[in-house]
């Protein structure tokens, strides 16, 4: 089956937003994560290393899955794609 124009259009806008968010969630998960210790003062009385692994990347994982959401739920209207809603 050959894919049109618009539908190679619509899975690279998809891809191109799928790698860029993983990217983000690696860097909050991986990168930050190691080097979260060497970030050694109080915040909100608790150590800022333990508050960003244990808080600040769940804000960041919520933020990037209501961010998705939003931009498929455009880009389907954009392009046709919508799911139908039940009434």
């Amino acid at each position: 089956m050959q894919l049109t124009a618009k539908h190679q259009e619509y899975w690279s806008r998809n891809l191109k937003i799928t790698i860029t968010l993983l990217a983000i969630w690696f860097v909050v998960t991986y990168v930050i994560g190691f080097f979260a210790r060497s970030l050694d003062f109080n915040f909100f009385g608790w150590p800022f290393y333990f508050w960003v692994g244990a808080q600040g990347a769940l804000v960041v994982y919520v933020i990037l899955i209501g961010y998705y959401a939003r931009f498929m739920n455009r880009l389907d209207r954009e392009y046709g794609v919508q799911e139908e809603e039940e009434a």
